[in-house]
């Protein structure tokens, strides 16, 4: 396969992962407030996450290095992205502190 091709799949790739990982996580934070089971969910979903993200770093891994290091950079690109798409979902910070903290 075409050497820049598979820097833009791993690059793709990684974003996809990143998504999966940090969407995932925001998603069951959100369940979590809920649930009447909370750490069943947490440790169940980051086994999950853990072990989809592994698998494509492995995947990768077994092309070189440089595959790897594009794909933990689109890593962090959907880490970013999902920070700021998830970010209109939660109230905005006053600056201010709770009143009934001692």
């Amino acid at each position: 396969m075409n050497e820049a091709l598979t820097l833009v799949l791993a690059l793709g790739s990684g974003v996809l992962l990143g998504g999966i990982f940090f969407g995932g996580l925001w998603w069951t934070v959100k369940l979590l407030v809920s649930s009447a089971r909370p750490a069943l969910w947490l440790i169940g979903s980051m086994l999950l996450r853990t072990i989809v993200v592994l698998g494509g770093f492995y995947i990768f891994a077994r092309r070189g290095w440089e595959s790897v290091l594009v794909c933990l950079l689109g890593f962090i690109i959907a880490r970013y992205l999902v920070t700021r798409l998830t970010r209109a979902d939660t109230p905005a910070y006053s600056g201010q502190e709770a009143s009934h903290a001692p």
